[in-house]
Order: structure tokens, then sequence, then C-alpha cells
């Protein structure tokens, strides 16, 4: 017992180095777990499959890209901007998730609505993707579920969306986008753009209105219309009375532009032409870029050159579905990218990260 004293430092000691040498071995595993957790999360990050729709403070980290909403000035006129998604995807490109940017950016006060055949009926979450995070940051923009079933109620397209054999026409998806857009020109009105449409400036002034995309054809990737229309009616009539699924384009810019005619009376169209209070807006407004020299958005221009060709123009179409494969350096000093840069920086700055 008279030498207990003595042991007492000894043993405290052992006890302490014990005691730090297992909280050492316990801090260096949470390092590691949180390392591995933290790279695991990042890959799945790059590869655009984890992202959650975010907070508002977590909306700060695309700022200064986000714009803040102002009260001065007049109220826009009345009429929603709509995208449509008539696929089941729910993983939205750089390119549409541009196009919804630039019109929120372009519109404030305006509810730009993006229906999505994909998305879920109810109160399910959205899915988790970068586009509807960023995207969900601006104020105006709004996703729903698209219900086709009850957008073409009342309408001559109810009986024929329901006829089964449609599903298997070879352009079934654009058939089927001709048809939601002219059907919410003409239940609900406002502005419809397609998904590869990157917007300049303000649309709502463009009212009754379509666009040349070149000499004598009409293209329905922008419509603005009232609501209740007539010209939009016949186009749903036409859309029923002529239909053929086995022609490209025939229920699309072939269909508008064989109304267009019919309503005015003409056999050609000329440019900025209105007829009946309907509008044919010029090439240069919408299309500045003729579908056949697409590859132009992937070639570098100066700035001057750009703000030329583009003086005159509202939004430029992209052409998708010719370009969608093309690679685009980013950071260079091509066309699009210049496009990306200017009109949504959120979504150029993520392109940029990624790149």
């Amino acid at each position: 017992l008279p030498r207990m004293p003595s042991r007492l430092p000894k043993v405290t000691r052992v006890v302490l180095s014990h005691r730090l040498g297992a909280l050492f071995i316990l801090t260096v595993s949470l390092v590691f777990f949180a390392s591995v957790m933290f790279y695991w999360r990042a890959g799945e990050d790059a590869e655009g499959q984890l992202y959650s729709v975010p907070t508002q403070s977590e909306c700060a980290q695309f700022l200064p890209y986000i714009p803040h909403p102002t009260a001065s000035g007049p109220p826009p006129p009345p009429g929603d901007v709509f995208f449509v998604e008539t696929s089941e995807r729910t993983n939205p490109s750089y390119l549409f998730t541009c196009s919804v940017e630039s019109a929120a950016r372009t519109h404030h006060g305006t509810r730009v609505v993006v229906l999505m055949k994909g998305l879920a009926n109810g109160n399910a979450s959205l899915p988790n993707h970068l586009a509807f995070s960023l995207l969900s940051c601006f104020p105006n923009v709004e996703f729903r579920p698209l219900d086709l079933t009850e957008l073409f109620s009342g309408t001559p397209l109810a009986k024929w969306y329901l006829q089964p054999e449609h599903q298997k026409e070879p352009y079934f998806l654009p058939v089927l986008s001709d048809a939601c857009r002219i059907t919410i020109m003409w239940k609900f009105g406002g502005i419809y753009l397609d998904t590869d449409f990157i917007v300049l400036r303000n649309l709502k002034n463009l009212t009754n209105a379509l666009g040349l995309q070149d000499q004598d054809v009409l293209n329905g990737a922008f419509l603005s219309f009232q609501p209740k229309h007539e010209f939009m009616e016949l186009c749903m009539q036409d859309f029923v009375d002529n239909y053929n699924s086995w022609i490209w384009g025939h229920q699309g810019p072939q269909l508008l532009t064989r109304v267009f005619k019919k309503w005015c009376s003409i056999s050609n169209i000329q440019s900025n032409m209105s007829c009946k209070g309907v509008h044919a807006l010029s090439t240069e407004a919408l299309y500045p870029i003729p579908w056949e020299d697409w590859k132009k958005f992937f070639d570098t221009i100066s700035s001057s050159e750009l703000h030329k060709l583009l003086k005159n123009t509202y939004a430029v179409h992209v052409w998708n579905k010719l370009s969608h494969g093309t690679r685009l350096e980013i950071t260079s000093q091509a066309l699009l990218a210049q496009l990306y840069s200017q009109f949504c920086p959120a979504t150029y700055a993520k392109m940029k990260k990624d790149s």
C-alpha cells in the first residue's frame, strides 16, 4: 500500500497515452470516412445525378447570376411563357436550362411555366438534377406535370390523342409537341418557346405573332397569341383534318404555313407582314441563323460581329435537332458560347465548372 501513490503518475500516463492513441485513431477514421463520402458525392454531382432542390440560402451559390426582382416599371402584359417536354425525360440539358434561364431573366414579373410529362402529379418533389436546382432559384419559374388528356380536353385534338395507333408513328414525339403548343396557345394564350431558344430580350410586345424560318415557311418554335384566338383554333382543326404524321413537319411548320396562307388568302408570305391581326415576323427576329447554317453556332465570331448579327433579334433558335451532337468549347469565342455567357450566366458558370 505505501507504494501505491508512487505508481499513480505512471498508471495515469499509461491510461492517458492509450486514450490519446484511441482518440487519434478515431479522428483519423472519421476524417477518412468524411473524405470518402465527399468524393463519392462529388463524383455523382459531376455526372448530374445527385442534386437537391435548393433552399433560398442555397441559391446564393449561383449569385451574382440570379437577378433580384424589382418593383419599378409597369406590370408586364398578361400571359405566361411556356416550355414543354413531351417525352418522359427529367434530365434537362444545358441548352434546355439556358432556354428557361434566359426567358426568366428577360421576363421579370411573368411566370415561366415548364410543363414536363415525366414529372409526377401531386405533391411529389422535383427530381434530383442540377437544372431543377438552378432554375428553382428564379422566383418566376414554375415546374408542372404535363397532363396531356387534360390539356387536349375540350379541343378538336382530344379524340385524336386517345387513338392508340399514333404511339407507333415515327415522328410521334415531335407531332405531340406540335399539338401541345397550339393547344396551349388557344387555351391559355401567352408565349410558347421550344427548349432550344436562347432569349435575348422581352417578347411580351409580340402579340398574335409567329416567325418566318426562311422564305415562305413559318415555324412554331415561337408562338405568341391571345387566348381563344381564331387563328389557333383553325390550326387545331387543320391538325385533325389534314393529319399526316409520316411527313416531317407536316403538323408543324407546314401546318402553320398552310393556315396562315388561308387566313390571309395569299400564295406567298412576305417578311414582317400582318394579316387580320396576325404577324409573320422576319427571319432575323427569331431565326437569324438558318437551319442549313447551324454549324455557324460553333464558329468564332467577334463581339462586334455578333452585335451586328443580332441587332434586330428577340431570341435565337439553336436548331438542337441538328446541333446537339457537336462539341462546344465553352470558354471559346464561338457564337453559341458567347450566347450562353451573356444570356444564361448561371448555366454558363456550371458548364465552365464541368468542363
